[in-house]
């Protein structure tokens, strides 16, 4: 950013304090403050101290997981008791819609700004991977992980010798899945356009481009902006056709974008994506197929998404679950089909595929470095500890599918951030501090208004179809009926 301001500079603490007084100033509810709304603020806010404790440093750590555990924790009671709130009065916010409206372009504009004049670090070089897989560049035993950070197992040296297996690089441990390669190879196509500029750049006296620009780099930062503008414009339609008030819809993608929690992880956009998807996927709830293509998507992106796929087919009932169960299995097909087609190391894509769902990296199933609490929440923690809460997820999961038997959209939305949320608890690697997975749900469960005509279409058998076309066909009138009145002469 000093670059268009120079001496300007913004931190973390910083943006912190500064999000925090523009939140309060325009959704904290001073005229009732023993609201909902009110509470809703403090538990959103929350989660920004304990991110910051994580960001600091090993020192703090550790105190910023047990932070970050516990206020996840109360997020979770709320998005289970959503359904105890029956009383949901209008509650306006402290600006108009313009007002919001405007705040949100300036502060996407400014995260923007932020993403785009920010130098790079190391981590950024992670689209690498799924180009080169696309091309057959990489390595056939290499496993890809698409959080900004890349972990490779066991690849191949230059001289031909293996290594140990071991893992090089974990700053960030969310697994990437076959469609995000898919996305980005696609993305990385735009990208070339913006790179190939750079030809026309005066050289340097050592012989190098005055401003070289990484195609990876481009391209990492243009989805994070279009998962970004996404998500927003996911909120904006929620708020304006399934709540009813285009006014809610503005002030959820206004307050996405404010949160501190957005602006920290501003860049990661396999963590953006999906839940952006989730929530075009509760815009399109009517049509089961085209909401099971969109989870679909999302499940081939991150893992997560998985566990709300019998929550979906549930509320869809018999015959539209059956719809549903039908989208996500075409568009895994699909996927799978075009990076078996698209790529020429299909060793690779098996080797990606089978380190892409995390039970193989749950604590229980590997041990984690007790002296380094960098890793999480479960690192300096007995690994068998694990076990029950992850058990006790499951159990939360179906639970929630098999009740109640007949579910509105007003069930579905609190139940499908509960049961996102849930994952950061039995996360192994950095577990809480994926905020930006559940954050769009908890949104839409805090700005949802009552509702009480949102459930999943009646879906008629085709046999009904063809019965209820043959009986508005017009019947063929009959050659005495025209005069069968009149009067015989």
């Amino acid at each position: 950013m000093d670059q268009v301001l120079q001496g300007y500079h913004l931190n973390d603490p910083t943006w912190f304090y500064l999000s925090f007084l523009l939140i309060v100033a325009v959704y904290f509810k001073f005229s009732r403050f023993w609201s909902i709304r009110n509470l809703d603020l403090a538990l959103l806010l929350l989660i920004a101290p304990g991110l910051l404790l994580v960001r600091n440093g090993d020192e703090t750590a550790a105190f910023g997981y047990a932070w970050l555990f516990s206020a996840t924790g109360s997020l979770l009671v709320r998005a289970l008791a959503d359904g105890l709130i029956t009383r949901r009065p209008r509650l306006e916010q402290n600006m108009n819609a313009a007002g919001m409206a405007f705040l949100c372009a300036s502060t996407f504009l400014f995260l923007t700004t932020k993403l785009l004049t920010d130098a790079p670090d190391a981590r950024a070089q992670a689209n690498r991977r799924p180009i080169e897989l696309m091309s057959g560049k990489a390595s056939s035993t290499d496993v890809i992980r698409l959080d900004n950070a890349v972990l490779i197992t066991g690849s191949p040296s230059t001289d031909g010798s293996k290594s140990d297996g071991r893992v090089k690089s974990i700053p960030d441990t969310a697994l990437a899945g076959p469609a995000t390669t898919l996305v980005t190879d696609g993305v990385a196509q735009i990208s070339k356009v913006i790179v190939s500029q750079d030809s026309k750049l005066p050289m340097a006296d050592d012989g190098e481009r005055a401003s070289p620009t990484d195609l990876d780099v481009v391209t990492n930062r243009l989805m994070a902006i279009l998962a970004h503008l996404a998500v927003i414009l996911g909120l904006a339609l929620v708020g304006r056709h399934i709540f009813g008030d285009a006014d809610l819809g503005f002030a959820m993608a206004t307050l996405y974008m404010l949160m501190p929690c957005t602006a920290y992880d501003v860049g990661k956009f396999n963590h953006v994506l999906p839940a952006a998807l989730v929530v075009w996927a509760i815009w399109a709830y009517r049509r089961p197929f085209i909401s099971g293509t969109l989870l679909g998507l999302a499940c081939a992106m991150l893992f997560f998404p998985i566990f709300l796929l019998p929550l979906w087919a549930a509320f869809y009932g018999r015959r539209g679950g059956l719809r549903f169960a039908s989208a996500v299995v075409l568009t895994t097909a699909a996927i799978l089909s075009s990076l078996t087609l698209l790529s020429n190391d299909s060793q690779g894509i098996v080797v990606q595929l089978l380190g892409y769902f995390p039970p193989a990296e749950l604590p229980f199933f590997r041990s984690l470095d007790p002296a380094n609490p960098s890793q999480g929440f479960w690192g300096p923690h007995e690994a068998a500890y694990s076990i029950p809460v992850f058990a006790t997820y499951l159990v939360m999961v179906v639970a929630l599918t098999i009740w109640p038997r007949n579910k509105s959209l007003s069930q579905v939305i609190p139940y499908s951030a509960a049961i996102v949320i849930g994952t950061q608890f039995w996360y192994p690697q950095q577990g809480g501090v994926y905020v930006l997975w559940y954050l769009p749900l908890l949104l839409l469960v805090v700005f949802r208004p009552l509702m009480i005509n949102h459930f999943a279409p009646e879906i008629r058998p085709l046999w009904a179809f063809r019965r209820a076309r043959a009986g508005s066909a017009p019947q063929p009138e009959l050659a005495g009926s025209a005069t069968s009145g009149a009067t015989a002469p």
